[in-house]
């Protein structure tokens, strides 16, 4: 391939830009998000809120070690923020929409909810790849990691109350969240000291599930 305007210069191999040290960071969230799936496939909600909370950690990581690393290429970063951009809509749009659709029992009346949940998550994430930050720590409406932040706690109750009960409450708030995603409202970047409480955050869960699964 030669060197053109709009291609500078030949590109390395595709692999060599996913052995990166942030991006397989990066695909270790999508590994912890599909396991995910996989336990809500089968109705097991403590495994897959495990998964839903590694895929959260590493996301919020991958971030934290691009920026400590020296000698990485522009092309790296750039590979990077579209690996980390697609892998979100895995993590925090189909994700939370296979959890409503698997906890409803696969109804029908479950895929409107599914459908806004991924298209919103879309949405959202196609507005900042363009957009980005309203300035270094605020965003426009709800980023999507809050979401999985706030299901895996919701799911701490789901024993103590029916399915009939449950079902709608989750339905309802993933609604709502889903609005919150996209509404015209500043919201704070979660960063810096925050990266430990969400590290606290996955290990304490992890353990509750993990001890649920027992």
């Amino acid at each position: 391939m030669s060197a053109s305007p709009n291609n500078p210069a030949t590109p390395r191999a595709i692999l060599c830009y996913a052995k990166d040290l942030p991006n397989i960071c990066s695909l270790a969230g999508l590994l912890a998000a599909m396991l995910g799936i996989y336990y809500a496939f089968l109705g097991n909600f403590s495994a897959a809120m495990i998964g839903l909370l590694w895929a959260v950690f590493f996301d919020w990581s991958d971030g934290i070690i691009a920026r400590k690393m020296k000698g990485r290429t522009k092309e790296q970063g750039e590979f990077g923020a579209q690996l980390d951009s697609l892998i979100d809509i895995v993590s925090f749009g189909v994700f939370p929409a296979v959890i409503l659709l698997s906890y409803g029992d696969f109804s029908p009346w479950y895929i409107p909810g599914a459908f806004v949940i991924v298209a919103i998550g879309v949405i959202r994430l196609s507005y900042f790849n363009v957009f980005g930050l309203v300035d270094k720590s605020t965003y426009w409406g709800l980023a999507l990691d809050n979401n999985v932040i706030i299901l895996a706690f919701l799911f701490l109750f789901e024993d103590l109350v029916s399915p009939a009960v449950f079902g709608p409450a989750l339905y309802a708030l993933l609604m709502a969240l889903s609005a919150l995603n996209v509404a015209p409202i500043k919201t704070p970047k979660f960063a810096g000291r925050w990266y430990y409480a969400i590290t606290l955050y996955t290990l304490v869960l992890t353990l509750v599930y993990g001890w649920k699964l027992f």
